[in-house]
């Protein structure tokens, strides 16, 4: 199996999106996870640049609205957007924490008609203000909506449940089985994301991490998957931490993100 190392354009130095597609192809990366441009020119542009550059494209989007009905509506506009782009799939952060279950699977099964219907595959990320936000309400979500696939964000989890998870393991072991991309962003038990992934204090969420996605390359090696994406995701302020007073981070964002690349294709062989 392939390993594709994605490179998320989210808090990347350039000065603008063209900027930040020639640095993720000097770093070595297969292609770039980004939001979709909402103007149809803009589309046309980076799907042209993207194949001036030989990168891939993984599409982001995040569902809005105030009740299902709307996320639903969110969704299809951005989906159908995004389909004009020809993205090896669609990254979606779909439905709302506060929302009942059964309007969120409103949301989850349109996407699951368009899927069909347009063919473009869709992951659903784990992350706080979804209805992936913990390890319970996934496991909701994957009992009403068995169809479901992931994006293995769980650094969220480790934030919500304020641990790295010792005592969820069947949960964890099921959210591995059903996911298809990983946000290779590492969390611990008071935060989404470490200051520096290098850092001795954080080897314990470090290892940790590893063994999730290892455990992920696995299950998708056993299914006979030919490839698997992974997009180191460390954020930019106010993910990042600061310096106080000067909004300064204390690490350079687009270094971590190429060393979480690195030290993953140490640790997992490939």
């Amino acid at each position: 199996m392939e390993i594709l190392w994605f490179c998320a354009t989210w808090g990347m130095p350039g000065k603008s999106l063209d900027d930040n597609l020639e640095l993720a192809r000097e770093a070595g990366f297969k292609g770039v996870e980004t939001g979709v441009p909402a103007e149809a020119r803009e589309r046309t542009r980076l799907r042209v640049r993207l194949d001036e550059l030989g990168l891939g494209l993984i599409a982001q989007q995040w569902t809005t609205g105030a009740d299902g009905a709307a996320h639903a509506r969110s969704f299809e506009e951005q989906y159908r957007r995004a389909g004009e782009v020809a993205p090896l799939f669609v990254n979606s952060h779909t439905g709302r924490d506060v929302f009942p279950l059964v309007e969120n699977l409103a949301v989850f099964q349109k996407a699951g008609k368009l899927e069909a219907e347009v063919g473009i595959p869709v992951v659903h990320e784990t992350h706080r203000g979804r209805p992936t936000f913990s390890v319970p309400a996934t496991m909701a979500l994957l009992d009403a909506a068995p169809q479901v696939r992931l994006t293995a964000d769980f650094s969220h989890w480790c934030c919500v449940h304020e641990s790295l998870l010792d005592d969820l393991g069947p949960q964890v072991a099921r959210a591995i089985s059903v996911s298809r991309h990983i946000h290779a962003r590492v969390g611990h038990a008071q935060g989404p994301q470490v200051t520096d992934p290098r850092a001795p204090e954080w080897r314990n969420a470090l290892d940790r991490h590893v063994a999730w996605w290892k455990a992920i390359m696995d299950s998708r090696v056993r299914a006979g998957a030919e490839v698997l994406t992974i997009c180191p995701e460390f954020g930019p302020p106010d993910y990042q931490v600061t310096f106080p007073g000067t909004r300064r981070p204390l690490v350079d964002l687009w270094e971590i993100n190429r060393a979480m690349r690195d030290i993953l294709k140490e640790r997992l062989g490939v």
